[in-house]
C-alpha cells in the first residue's frame, strides 16, 4: 500500500507541473526546475529507512549529477529549433546527455570526486 502512494503522489506532482506547462509555460518551467522529484525521493528514502546518511549520499550525488543533465535542455530545444520532430529531438537529446554523463563521470573519478 505504501509503494502505492509514493507512486500517486509522485505522479500528481509530475501531472500536476505537465498541466501547469501547458497553460502556463514559466510557472511549469519553474516548478519542473525545483528539486521536486529529490525532495520526494528523499521523503521517501527516510521514510523507508531513518537513515541520515543515506539522504547525506543522495544528496551528495545529485548535486554533481545535475551539471551533466542541464546539458539534455541546451540539446532538445536546438533540435527543435532546427527543424527536428519532437521524439527523434528527445531521443537524441537523451543519448547525448547519457554521453556526456559517461565522459563526466570519467573526469569526476580522475580529479578524484567520489560519487
Amino acid at each position: 500500500m505504501y509503494l502505492i502512494l509514493k507512486t500517486v503522489i509522485t505522479a500528481i506532482v509530475v501531472v500536476g507541473i505537465s498541466e501547469c506547462g501547458k497553460r502556463f509555460s514559466l510557472v511549469g518551467g519553474v516548478l519542473a526546475s525545483l528539486p521536486l522529484t529529490s525532495i520526494l525521493a528523499f521523503i521517501w528514502l527516510y521514510q523507508d529507512t531513518r537513515d541520515v546518511a543515506k539522504v547525506i549520499e543522495l544528496s551528495h550525488v545529485i548535486f554533481w549529477m545535475v551539471i551533466p543533465s542541464l546539458f539534455f535542455f541546451l540539446c532538445l530545444p536546438w533540435f527543435l529549433k532546427m527543424g527536428w520532430k519532437f521524439y527523434p529531438s528527445l531521443a537524441t537529446s537523451a543519448a547525448l546527455m547519457v554521453l556526456v554523463y559517461s565522459v563526466y563521470l570519467l573526469v569526476m573519478k580522475k580529479i578524484g570526486v567520489q560519487l
